[in-house]
C-alpha cells in the first residue's frame, strides 16, 4: 500500500491543488485580455509601489529580457511609466499610471473574489492552518536545499 503521508503523495496533492487554482487565476485574467505575466507585474507594483525593471523580474521570477519586454508591452499600452531612478540613472523605475492602477485595481478586485470562492471548500480556520503550514513546509524544504547534502535533490 502506497505511503499516503509520505513527500511523493504530499507532492503530487499539492501539484494537483495548485494546478486547480491556478487554473481559476489564468481565467479570471485572461478574461480581462490580460496575460498572466503582465498581470503580475501590474499586481506587484499595484501592491508594492513603484519598483526597478530588474527588482520586478526577480520578484515574478522572468529574465531581464523577458521583463523589459513586459513592461515595454504594458507601458504601450499606457499601463505603466519608466523614469529614471534617483540613485541610478542608468536604472529605470516603473510605476503604475493612473489607467493602470485603475485597470489593475479592478482586475485583482475580481480576481481576489474568484480565489476566494475557489477556496471556499475551506473553512477561514481551515485555510489560516494550510497557509501557515504551507509557509513552515517552503521553509523546512529551502534549508534542505542550501545544505550540502551530496543529493541532486532528484
Amino acid at each position: 500500500m502506497a505511503d499516503r503521508s509520505g513527500g511523493t503523495h504530499l507532492y503530487l496533492v499539492l501539484m494537483k491543488a495548485h494546478r486547480t487554482m491556478a487554473r481559476h487565476a489564468h481565467r479570471c485574467i485572461a478574461a480581462h485580455d490580460l496575460g498572466f505575466s503582465d498581470f503580475t507585474i501590474l499586481e506587484a507594483l499595484l501592491h508594492k509601489g513603484p519598483m526597478l525593471v530588474n527588482e520586478i523580474g526577480r520578484r515574478i521570477e522572468l529574465t531581464s529580457g523577458s521583463i523589459t519586454t513586459a513592461v515595454d508591452r504594458l507601458e504601450a499600452r499606457g499601463l505603466v511609466e519608466r523614469s529614471a531612478d534617483a540613485d541610478d540613472r542608468r536604472a529605470k523605475q516603473v510605476s503604475l499610471t493612473r489607467s493602470g492602477r485603475t485597470l489593475i485595481t479592478r482586475i485583482f478586485d475580481r480576481h481576489r473574489a474568484v480565489l476566494d470562492a475557489a477556496a471556499d471548500g475551506l473553512t477561514r480556520a481551515e485555510r489560516e492552518t494550510l497557509i501557515a503550514l504551507l509557509k513552515k513546509l517552503g521553509l523546512s524544504a529551502q534549508a534542505k536545499l542550501a545544505e550540502p547534502s551530496g543529493e541532486d535533490g532528484g
